[in-house]
This record gives C-alpha cells, structure tokens and sequence, in this order.
C-alpha cells in the first residue's frame, strides 16, 4: 500500500527533515526589519532551491514596494508559485504557507540561540519559525520528496503558494491572487493552509473559522521638541498623559472593550453553535502552561474559547516614542503613538470598526481640553474568516487525522488571524481548510518558540494522507 510505504520512509528520514528544518530556521527572515529583507529574500531562494531539486515547476513573482514608516520604501520579497503534477483526471490541491518569521533575540529571554534549532531532551525543536511557518512549509516539501524517492505518484496536483510577508500583512499577496485567480489558480479544487495550531496538545484538529484583525496607531504631538520635566513639568499638555488618558478607556481589566456600539455586529450565539463547545480537548492547565501563568479572566473552558473565537477582543501592544531603556530619564516626550489592535469576528465590518474606534477616541481626546494634537489611523484591517466545515475537504482531512493518530480531529475556530484564507476563499470561490501542525502551546511569536518532534513526523504523514484521501474521494466521484 502507497500510504505505508510513505509512512515508512518519514520514520526512516526523520533526521534529514530535521536537517531541512534546521537550515531553514538559520535564516533569520524577518520581514518586519529592513536589514532583514536580504534575509527574507535568501529564504525564498532556500525553497525555490528544495523544490526545483525535486522537479516541481517553480516560478517567483515580483508584488512591487513597501513604503516604510519613515517614508522609505523597500522591495517586497517574492512569492514562489511552485506546480508539482498536471494531470487533469486528479483533483488539483493549492497549499499555502509563509517563510517569514516574527523578529527575535536571545536576550528576549530564549534558552536558546532563536535562529539556530536546537532539540531539547523532551523532543521539542527549538527555533524561531519551527512551528510558525517553516515546519508545515516543509512539510510539502518533505511530503513530495518520499513520493519521489519511493517512485510514487503523488495522488493529487499540487499548487503551492508561499509568501515572505504574512508577519508584516501580506503586502502584495491579495493582487497577486486576484491577478492569478483565473489564471495560475484557474484548475484549483480546494485550498489547505497549515499555519495554526491543535486546540491544545493532545489531539489534532481542523479549524474552519478565524478572527479578523484592525490594527490602530493613535499619535499625540504637542512640544517642537523632547523637554526636561524639571523645566516643563506642570507648564505643558504632555502627549504621554494624554495618551494614557485615552487609551485607558479603551478596554477595562475584564477585557470588555469600552468602546461604544462595537459589539452591536457581532453574530449572536445559536444553540446551534453553543453545542459546537460540547467534549472539545481543550483543558484549562493547558492554557495556564501555555500563558506560563494563571492569569485567566474567566474560569471555565467554554467561556474561554468563547472569547477567543466568537467574540472581539482589544489588546494594546507598546507606545513608540517613550522612554523604555533601563535607568531614570526625565524627558517628556514630544510625540507619543500607542498601539493597539481589535480582533473582529462574524459578522463585524472593518470600516465599521474603524469608524467607532476613531469617534471613541476623538470624543475622550476632546474631554481632556488638551492643546496637543491627535492623530488615529488604522494602518492594517482584515476580516473574519468562517468556511463550511462539512466540505469534501474537511472530510478528507478528518480521515487523514483518524489514519495518522487513531482519533477523530475537534473541528475548531480560533481566535488569530490569517487573511489569506479570506483572500483565497473570496477570489477563488473554493473551500478553504486549516490543517495545523503545531500544538496549541507552541509559543509562535513568542520566546523559546517549539515544534515537537513527534509534531513535525506525524504532521508529514497527515499532509500526505490528506492529499491520498483527497484523491479517494476523487475516486468515488467516478
């Protein structure tokens, strides 16, 4: 049987699929750091390289500039479009992935160096990218390479998409497939993205929804210049209070967001969909084990992943312009921006969004009677994605899962965000799948970020089988 002979050889070449991981990793693409780009670039080659070695069509596309917050612009890394079969009697499956990774430093507080991966004696593979995105990416890769070398046919078309700026928004990538909707992506059937994570870390899943995400830069100038509060202190508006004037009314402790009328879109909950929370793997502990903390707002696991899939959060991220070194410093800044973001889900507008977060802040700025000057911008807004998980797709995928681990996958939303799928779904009008890799604490974008051994092995036989059952149920459509 072609399925046991595949398992076979990913038991046998466990250390050459590491070995791939391990190069991959050493490349420090960060596509968020300009002085990063070269290396963001060097990675496309890195795959472009791996694929043309195992005789895919590859091809690289140009998605133009990124005009920088300096006002500098700076070439976007390529998208590689690689083909591996043609055969118009088998269904053609596109899988997408990223090759750029979230920045990161051993003094962040990694045990280890980030950019070279390290194999702890519990079995987990340490590096930044190992689960977010590099391990899945190479999991086709190794997928189409145990064909090859066992002499079978791969069971599907494969059409593989994979970009180098998903941790910056994908700049570029929506014109590129709409571009390409009818033309590189014209013979698609259905699209597999592994770009997220079991629920927990126990038992796989299928995920079939994701939240949106409005990013916010709030910027309040006042001074020409940086002052001495000795001199100033007590004489001038200082952007830096007005600034925690106003952000501290945009979500309380509890994390319900203040901001009026923002949850008035939001899709009510059916009792259809309350039943969809009944018997999930999803334990409380694994969640403190994942946070490192006991710091959860609410006490049951409903509740839980309630607000992380079907309902909006707000999160602030950091202020740019304030004083954040060690030491004392009595400066008062001149400009001040906070950041922060919402997660959006069914059925919320990101214009709508905009439009309460804008009035919200407008309105508290005006309560301070302040002379400085107040800036709201949303520089990146991405909506909810929601798919029919009932879809041939989703079936053949399950099937993989019970073929691979002996359990039938939790079909899950989760509450991070992937625009892509939304880009794919709209522009291709086919049903779109995530098939993760990863556990649930992982800590992708976060320190000491892991995929475990056992993770990455048994993840190359899942996308192996899924594209097998895609191909039965091909089958029996005949």
């Amino acid at each position: 049987m072609s399925v046991a002979k595949f398992f076979d050889y990913v038991e046998a070449h466990q250390s050459d699929f590491i070995d791939r991981l391990r190069k991959a990793v050493e490349i420090p693409s960060v596509s968020s750091e300009a002085a990063r780009r070269p290396d963001v670039v060097r990675m496309s080659e890195f795959l472009v390289s791996e694929l043309e070695t195992l005789g895919a069509s590859v091809e690289t596309r140009d998605v133009g500039m990124q005009k920088m917050h300096d006002g500098t612009t700076l070439k976007l890394p390529p998208v590689v479009l690689a083909t591996y079969g043609n055969d118009p009697a088998k269904k053609t499956v596109l899988v997408y992935g990223h090759y750029d990774v979230q920045p990161a430093l051993k003094e962040d507080g990694w045990n280890t160096d980030p950019f070279t991966l390290v194999e702890d004696e519990e079995g987990r593979l340490l590096g930044r990218g190992s689960t977010d995105d590099k391990g899945p990416i190479l999991g086709w890769i190794n997928v189409i390479e145990a064909h090859k070398s066992l002499g079978l046919e791969l069971p599907v078309n494969l059409k593989m998409c994979f970009e180098g700026m998903e941790e910056s928004g994908s700049e570029g990538l929506d014109d590129l497939i709409l571009l390409e909707a009818k033309k590189y992506f014209a013979d698609v059937d259905v699209v597999c993205i592994s770009d997220n994570y079991w629920l927990g870390t126990t038992k796989p899943c299928l995920t079939y929804g994701l939240r949106g995400v409005s990013y916010f830069h709030l910027s309040i100038k006042g001074p020409g210049r940086d002052l001495h509060s000795g001199v100033f202190g007590g004489t001038v508006h200082e952007p830096m209070t007005d600034l925690f004037a106003v952000m501290s009314n945009l979500v309380a402790p509890n994390g319900k967001i203040l901001i009026p009328g923002i949850y008035d879109q939001v899709a009510p909950l059916t009792e259809e969909e309350e039943r969809t929370y009944d018997n999930l793997a999803f334990q409380m502990d694994e969640l403190h084990s994942a946070v490192g903390s006991k710091v959860n707002i609410f006490d049951s696991e409903r509740d839980i992943l309630q607000h992380r899939w079907r309902y909006p959060s707000l999160s602030i991220h950091g202020v740019e312009g304030a004083f954040y070194n060690a030491g004392d410093k009595t400066v008062v800044p001149a400009k001040v921006i906070g950041k922060f973001s919402i997660r959006s889900v069914p059925d919320m507008e990101p214009e709508k969004i905009t439009e309460l977060v804008k009035k919200h802040i407008e309105s508290e700025f005006a309560k301070l009677n302040s002379k400085n000057v107040l800036n709201i911008e949303c520089s990146h807004a991405g909506k909810p994605w929601f798919a029919t998980p009932n879809h041939w797709n989703y079936v053949a995928a399950a099937k993989a899962v019970e073929k691979v681990f002996n359990v039938k996958p939790d079909m899950t939303r989760e509450g991070g965000s992937i625009p892509v799928t939304l880009s794919f779904q709209d522009a291709l009008n086919k049903n779109v799948l995530l098939l993760p890799m990863g556990r649930g604490d992982d800590g992708a974008h976060s320190i000491n970020e892991k995929l475990d051994r056992s993770n990455y092995i048994q993840g190359i036989k899942l996308l192996g089988t899924y594209l097998h059952e895609i191909a039965e149920i091909k089958a029996e459509e005949q």
